[in-house]
């Protein structure tokens, strides 16, 4: 997946540059404009607490709703760059989607993590269209697909479900004996594909399927191993979710002997994808007529 993401960024760049040196003198700003859309995706979320550990495990089950306001300005025929701000919610449960008869899952199972992180994202984003427009709004393409890349931050906070039915915030618990708490305000790279449609003059509609990679590894709050000792834990609800609520299930490793092992995958960051829907309103350009003396 990281060769997919370095190819897929340098491809990007490179047609991006390419596109802007051919087409800069072609492309007067007669022919830019604006556009503000509306956005309702599906949110997925791959890390510790997933089917399997890994980009393809999916589980619809877990998809929750992402919704996101963007601006994007029409710089070539080619080229356009979007501002966006979205919000939505991953989710994950290890008793609905680890298996105890797998050896490589066994001790998500008894780990019996559950999680639930609102994520709030800024981004700016280049987006590459495969089909070009010399011409202006008006005369734009049908239907156009592109590629996107670019940089963003996100804030997040993962909460759990704890033993009485409560909704407990898990950062400041610090589950797994850290000394301080991880950041909650973190960069992601988004990446991605869509198509869009055009309506009419003023409306296009499109289809995206956006990846997020991460640099943090507890968008669940799962990311290194068990404490040695659960006393090591500050709290009733570090205990509960950084130790105790493991099934101790017979059979399968217990309390007893699971301090200091495996609880996540550090080597493995968190990601997060969207797929949906959008509606773009295009601001038609003024048009500015030469004054006669």
């Amino acid at each position: 997946m990281k060769q997919l993401l370095t190819h897929t960024l340098a491809l990007l760049l490179v047609l991006a540059l390419v596109a802007s040196e051919a087409s800069a003198q072609q492309f007067s700003k007669r022919k830019q404009y604006n556009s503000v859309g509306l956005t309702l995706n599906g949110m997925a979320y791959f890390g510790d607490i997933t089917p399997k550990p890994s980009i393809p495990s999916f589980r619809p089950g877990a998809t929750r709703p992402n919704v996101g306001l963007n601006i994007t300005r029409r710089f070539a025929p080619r080229i356009s760059g979007r501002a966006s701000l979205s919000y939505g919610r991953i989710t994950g449960d290890d008793a609905k989607a680890a298996d105890q008869t797998d050896p490589e899952a066994k001790y998500r199972y008894n780990r019996n993590m559950n999680f639930r992180n609102d994520i709030l994202e800024l981004a700016a984003t280049g987006i590459f269209d495969l089909i070009e427009n010399r011409n202006n709004y008006i005369k734009r393409p049908d239907f156009v697909p592109y590629v996107f890349a670019g940089v963003g931050v996100i804030h997040h906070n993962p909460k759990g479900l704890d033993a009485d039915g409560n909704i407990v915030a898990l950062q400041p618990l610090k589950t797994e004996g850290q000394s301080s708490g991880y950041s909650l305000t973190q960069f992601v790279i988004p990446f991605g594909a869509g198509a869009r449609y055009k309506l009419n003059k003023s409306f296009d509609i499109g289809i995206e399927l956006g990846f997020r990679k991460t640099f943090t590894d507890y968008l669940d709050d799962v990311s290194t191993n068990y404490v040695t000792d659960r006393n090591q834990l500050q709290s009733d609800a570090a205990k509960y979710f950084g130790f105790d609520i493991t099934r101790g299930v017979a059979g399968t490793y217990s309390t007893a002997n699971q301090a200091g092992g495996q609880r996540g995958k550090s080597n493995e960051k968190d990601w997060y994808s969207t797929l949906g829907l959008s509606v773009n309103y295009i601001l038609a350009p003024r048009v500015r007529n030469p004054k006669f003396r």
